[in-house]
């Protein structure tokens, strides 16, 4: 398993009896998770002690029951980045932070590139992706390695911007898509948060597939793809989206928005039918087989500070060349 478990600002304290205890920064939120079927181990007080608690209502939904007066919203920072919290009707806070691990992964993956093409580029040893081809000349500013060559990200389901906020900080010029201008308007504020406004970051509010199809016709390349699915939901236009059913021809259509020689690729799922396994074989019978490369595939979890236990957060799979 793959473990975020380096945040100074998140903890995830304590969890069981289907919930879990977190801390956001300053305060304490206590939340639903389905995940956590097992007994409360850690101190009950702590519980009782939370700022917010979320409440499922046996009619669907839920409401958040505030025993402390809480900001409309606050900050967390993981390492040079910084992100807006807001609790929601819908109990989810705007950040994913077990997605932390993907970020790191995804920094390191780009900074490497940059590097290796900047030493290529200087007749020095190395290899890089030397493909210059599509995305050249689409975002102006930051986001080079020196030699006009820019490596790209296109962020698909991109909720409020953790992704593409790391990207960003690493080096790359992303284009970020999400379907809610709410959850588009969250992510340039988080880039802006963490000192990023000038970085070549493009924003568009769309259906992923109808997006992705006119990127393919427009002859936009890119050297990355991020994708963070739902398991159901629909588009600005009532698109209807369904995990199991569009995943795989997905993951097929954004092949042909990669470049020919792309860097990485990532599939991320809170889905439980969808398996490392299973998304480890899509793409590599996807991916792999047009690209060679190597798939990873594993589960993503938080460790519970409480009870040495580790919460399973879903699943990622990534390809790299």
């Amino acid at each position: 398993m793959l473990l975020a478990d380096d945040w100074k600002d998140y903890e995830l304290i304590d969890t069981g009896g289907g919930e879990k205890l977190e801390r956001w920064g300053r305060y304490i939120l206590r939340r639903p998770d389905p995940q956590a079927i097992w007994p409360v181990i850690g101190d009950e007080k702590a519980w009782k002690d939370a700022d917010a608690h979320y409440h499922r209502s046996s009619s669907g939904g839920g409401k958040w029951e505030y025993l402390r007066k809480l900001p409309e919203k606050w900050t967390i920072r993981y390492g040079d980045l910084q992100f807006y919290i807001e609790p929601t009707g819908f109990k989810h806070t705007g950040l994913f932070p077990e997605q932390a691990v993907n970020w790191k992964w995804m920094e390191s993956k780009i900074r490497s590139a940059i590097e290796a093409a900047r030493k290529a580029a200087a007749g020095e040893a190395g290899t890089g992706n030397g493909d210059k081809s599509g995305s050249e000349g689409q975002f102006p500013g930051n986001g080079t390695d020196g030699t006009g060559h820019r490596i790209s990200v296109l962020n698909l389901f991109a909720y409020t911007g953790g992704a593409t906020v790391a990207a960003a900080h690493a080096g790359a010029e992303v284009c970020h898509v999400d379907a809610s201008k709410g959850m588009v308007t969250r992510a340039k504020e988080n880039l802006a948060l963490s000192g990023l406004s000038d970085r070549p970051v493009r924003f568009i509010v769309d259906d992923v597939v109808k997006f992705v199809a006119r990127e393919i016709r427009r002859g936009r390349r890119y050297d990355a793809v991020i994708m963070d699915p739902p398991s159901y939901g629909r588009g600005p236009n009532g698109e209807l989206w369904k995990i199991e059913d569009n995943i795989y021809s997905l993951i097929t259509m954004c092949m042909d928005v990669l470049k020919d020689k792309p860097l990485f690729f990532i599939v991320n799922s809170y889905t439980t039918g969808l398996s490392p396994t299973v998304i480890g074989n899509m793409l590599k019978m996807s991916l792999q087989r047009k690209f060679g490369g190597t798939v990873t595939a594993d589960e993503i979890g938080l460790p519970v500070s409480a009870a040495g236990l580790v919460l399973p957060c879903g699943a990622t799979g990534r390809w790299e060349a």
